[in-house]
C-alpha cells in the first residue's frame, strides 16, 4: 500500500488518473475516507491525474496522539508534496478539507495551482458543541454521533431515494477512528481563519450547498467576499454536495479548474 511515512506517522494516498495529467489533490470531510470522492473519480481523471488520502487519525492512515491543528493538518498535506516531489498541484477540500485549503493558500500558496474550497467555513460550530461531540465519542465510539452527523450531511429527500449512498455515508462515520475523529474535532474547535483569509493567495472557487446546515450558504458567501478574487457558486445540496449533487459539482470544479 502506498504511504507517505513523516517522523510521526504515515498518510496513506492513492493515486487514479493519467500519469502525466495536472495533479489534483482531493482532501475529505471530517470522518470520512479517500473514498468520499468516488463519485469524483470517473469524471476527473478525464483531465486530471487524481492524488486521495486519508486525513491524520482517518481511514488507513496515523492515529497520532490528539489533539490536531489545521496547521498540522495542513502541513501534512506539504509534506505528501514534499514525499511525492510534486512542485505544485490543484486542490479541491471540503468541510475541514477545506479549512485545510484556506490555511494552505494563505501559508503555502507557492505549492498549490487552483483550489476549489466546498462546504466549508473559517468558523464553523461552537466550542461547546464540538466538546460535547468529543465527549460523546470517548464515551460510546463512534456510533454515539455517526446517525446524528450523517443526517446533517444529506437531505431527508436525497436520503430517502438514495439509500444505499446514504447507507455508505453512514458507515464510513461507524468504522472511524474514534481518537483520531476526536482529535480531528478539535481541530476544526480551535480554527479561526477569519483573519486569514485577506492573506489567501490563490484565488478559490468557493461552492456551498443551498441545504447545508453544518457550513450553510452565508458561510460560503462570507468566504467569497473575503478572499481577494474568489467566486462563489451554489448546488442543491446538503453538506456533502459531491455526493448529493454530483454531476452538479463536478461540472462546477471541472469549469473553473479548466478556466
Amino acid at each position: 500500500m502506498p504511504f507517505a511515512k513523516f517522523p510521526d506517522g504515515q498518510l496513506f494516498y492513492e493515486w487514479a488518473g493519467p500519469e502525466h495529467a495536472p495533479v489534483l489533490v482531493l482532501s475529505s470531510s471530517l470522518g470520512t475516507t479517500h473514498r468520499m470522492w468516488d463519485p469524483q473519480v470517473a469524471a476527473f481523471t478525464r483531465h486530471f491525474r487524481l492524488l486521495r488520502y486519508d486525513m491524520r487519525g482517518h481511514g488507513q492512515s496515523s492515529a497520532t496522539p490528539g489533539p490536531y491543528t489545521i496547521e498540522k493538518l495542513g502541513s501534512d498535506v506539504v509534506h505528501l508534496l514534499d514525499f511525492l516531489k510534486l512542485d505544485r498541484a490543484h486542490f479541491c477540500g471540503l468541510s475541514i478539507g477545506g479549512m485545510i485549503g484556506m490555511f494552505l493558500g494563505a501559508s503555502a500558496a507557492e505549492r498549490l495551482q487552483k483550489v476549489v474550497l466546498c462546504n466549508t467555513a473559517p468558523k464553523i460550530g461552537t466550542a461547546e458543541s464540538w466538546n460535547a461531540r468529543i465527549d460523546a465519542v470517548r464515551r460510546g465510539g463512534m456510533r454515539a454521533v455517526a446517525a446524528d452527523v450523517a443526517g446533517r450531511w444529506l437531505t431527508p429527500a436525497y436520503r430517502a431515494s438514495h439509500p444505499a449512498e446514504a447507507a455508505g455515508v453512514l458507515h464510513m462515520l461507524e468504522e472511524a477512528n474514534p481518537d483520531g475523529y476526536a482529535a480531528s474535532c478539535a481541530a476544526v474547535r480551535d480554527a479561526d481563519l477569519r483573519e486569514n483569509l485577506q492573506h489567501v493567495k490563490v484565488s478559490p472557487l468557493v461552492l456551498a450547498g443551498t441545504h447545508d446546515p453544518a457550513t450553510p450558504p452565508s458561510d460560503g458567501q462570507f468566504l467569497a467576499t473575503h478572499i481577494p478574487g474568489a467566486k462563489y457558486v451554489e448546488v442543491n445540496a446538503a453538506h456533502l454536495s459531491n455526493i448529493e449533487a454530483q454531476d452538479d459539482f463536478n461540472a462546477q470544479v471541472l469549469g473553473f479548474l479548466a478556466r
